[in-house]
């Protein structure tokens, strides 16, 4: 009898052990300083999916590893068809783009799985959606050594993914597998809010939890406004009564923080960059390197989980706004391409800090720099978000693309940009660029030798343009995503990452000798030119002791010069 109750004592506190929290994950089970593998996560989710019906995962397109990417989603209700459920909130979180920076793959199996079990408060108005592991590759490639920097876990994946791509560097020029599925994904899933969770490098501080929001302005004004005066305080006033402080990421590398720091302008390069082209308020939580693992998955946990709480008491607003937002970047209206930092717009925020200083190196016997921990301190310092414009140009109603641009048409058409081809040969006024001068990088940069501080001329010309030629309206959902590609001067626009290089190499030339004297009849022929060739010979000396540069000239001014040298193949049409 005595051992019959003692069975059934120790049965019952199992059973009541697992109705806490079932579904341990490994991260739980082990130290705290250990991060789940591919294996033991997809088969969590899955055990979860097949205990839950409101848990389901999925296989989507490919990765440069071979792998699918995996979308699991949490609705209360089980319903998973993601367009019938528009009506409500959407939060995506994305997961491992850098595996060495894994805290987001813990806390949200755990997020999850509480979800699932009932264990916390399960929102009424928002599907979330998981991608458990963005960067499969990378994540497969385990070490213990890539992030010297590190303080934990044990052992993670490699930050470049199977090709080497840094991810978080590729959605714009989509140069991966991982980058077009996780398009597939976005534009499934049309997410109104998106985290992306990181762990930073840099300065060292106190705070566990630093964030990446993204730039209101660049945003736009009503929502963007609501991002930085409501969204974010009012989750950051929620993890402080956590006890959890937290601030703006501090883009600080080499220096110390005390006189301030600016926030970063996350690029269509980036994550948060390219949600915010659809109109998505996107975050990217940057936990401390320094700090413990334990600690930093903790912080990320109850960031995604307050950031739910917000998004769920107000997704009504969040989608009115995000609708709204499209119709702020009008045809006519300007556009701002390049932004710079306004200094004269800051703001004194709280600092929690350490005292810093230099010492000698014991390597080289030269100053180093070093934070004095035992000496922490708070303190205001300058904070500079708002940024002005530096380079505008207007939104044309409409961009016609020759349907021999094929590598671009299938980028546009993976981001869901709507648009016609043309049903036959058609006569059209449109305002063409010819790329006036452009500098590129000396260095390869994630597969590219990219272009930078790209100048244009404009001119109105009329074109025919041929059937099946594509017409691409501005007035739709995508409309900053169009900006922001086929502007060449924007920093991330497809003919910077050299997706229209074969324009800039003439395709023809001349012998000299030969066009020396053809030369000088388009001279006697053609009498305005001629007087612009002397006009310019007598006002630049270097020109006028350059021979090669006088034939080179006649000739870029003749017929015989190919048009389609520098002329940049995406046209604007402005009426």
């Amino acid at each position: 009898m005595r051992f019959l109750i003692l069975f059934l004592f120790f049965s019952n506190l199992t059973s009541f052990s697992q109705t806490i929290t079932p579904f341990l994950t490994p991260y739980e089970k082990g130290n705290k300083n250990q991060t789940a593998t591919y294996q033991e996560a997809i088969e969590f989710y899955t055990s979860l999916s097949q205990k839950y019906e409101t848990v389901k995962l999925m296989e989507m397109g490919l990765t440069d590893s071979g792998e699918p990417l995996q979308l699991l989603i949490f609705n209360p209700e089980k319903d998973f068809d993601l367009k019938k459920n528009q009506n409500k909130a959407m939060l995506l979180i994305n997961n491992n783009i850098h595996p060495g920076e894994p805290d987001g793959v813990d806390a949200t199996m755990m997020l999850i799985r509480d979800l699932a079990i009932g264990k916390i408060s399960v929102p009424k108005n928002t599907i979330i959606a998981v991608i458990p592991f963005y960067n499969i590759g990378g994540t497969l490639n385990r070490n213990s050594f890539s992030r010297a920097n590190q303080n934990g876990p044990e052992s993670y994946g490699f930050r470049g993914n199977d090709r080497n791509f840094d991810l978080n560097r590729d959605f714009i020029k989509s140069d991966t597998k991982n980058a077009r599925s996780f398009a597939e994904i976005f534009h499934l899933v049309n997410p109104d809010v998106f985290i992306d969770n990181h762990v930073s490098n840099g300065a060292d501080y106190q705070y566990v939890l630093t964030y990446i929001q993204t730039q209101h302005q660049k945003l736009g004004t009503d929502l963007g406004n609501y991002l930085k005066d409501q969204m974010t305080p009012k989750i950051r006033t929620q993890l402080l009564k956590k006890k959890i402080e937290s601030i703006p990421y501090v883009t600080v590398y080499g220096a110390t923080p005390e006189k301030g720091f600016t926030q970063m302008m996350d690029l269509p390069r980036y994550s948060t960059g390219y949600a915010s082209l659809f109109h998505t308020i996107g975050y990217m939580p940057e936990t401390h390197m320094l700090k413990k693992y334990e600690d930093r998955v903790k912080v990320t946990y109850e960031f995604m989980l307050e950031t739910i709480a917000h998004t769920d008491a107000n997704y009504l607003k969040i989608k009115e706004l995000r609708n709204k937002n499209q119709f702020e970047f009008k045809a006519g209206n300007q556009y701002t391409l390049q932004w710079k930092i306004d200094s004269t717009k800051v703001e004194q925020i709280d600092f929690l800090g350490f005292e810093s200083g230099y010492k000698k190196s014991e390597i080289s016997g030269k100053d180093r720099l070093f934070y004095d921990q035992k000496k922490p301190f708070k303190k205001q310092i300058p904070y500079y978000h708002y940024y002005k414009p530096q380079k505008q140009v207007e939104i044309p109603s409409a961009y016609i693309i020759p349907k021999s641009w094929w590598n671009v048409i299938d980028l546009l058409k993976l981001n869901k940009v709507e648009m016609v081809q043309l049903d036959k040969d058609t006569l059209i006024e449109v305002e063409k660029y010819k790329i006036a001068d452009y500098k590129t990088s000396t260095s390869a940069y994630e597969g590219h030798y990219q272009h930078s501080n790209t100048t244009v001329n404009k001119m109105i010309e009329k074109i025919v343009f041929k059937k099946g030629d594509y017409y691409i309206p501005t007035q739709q959902f995508a409309v900053k995503y169009l900006m922001e590609t086929l502007e060449p001067e924007a920093p991330d626009s497809f003919f910077n990452w050299n997706f229209f290089d074969a324009i800039l190499q003439q395709k023809e030339g001349y012998s000299t000798y030969v066009f020396e004297d053809l030369a000088v009849e388009i001279l006697a022929k053609i009498t305005t030119l001629k007087e612009k060739f002397e006009k310019k010979k007598a006002e630049d000396k270097a020109f006028s002791d350059n021979g090669s540069a006088q034939l080179d000239w006649i000739y870029k001014n003749s017929d015989y010069y190919e048009s389609s040298h520098l002329t940049y193949p995406v046209y604007r049409v402005m009426n």
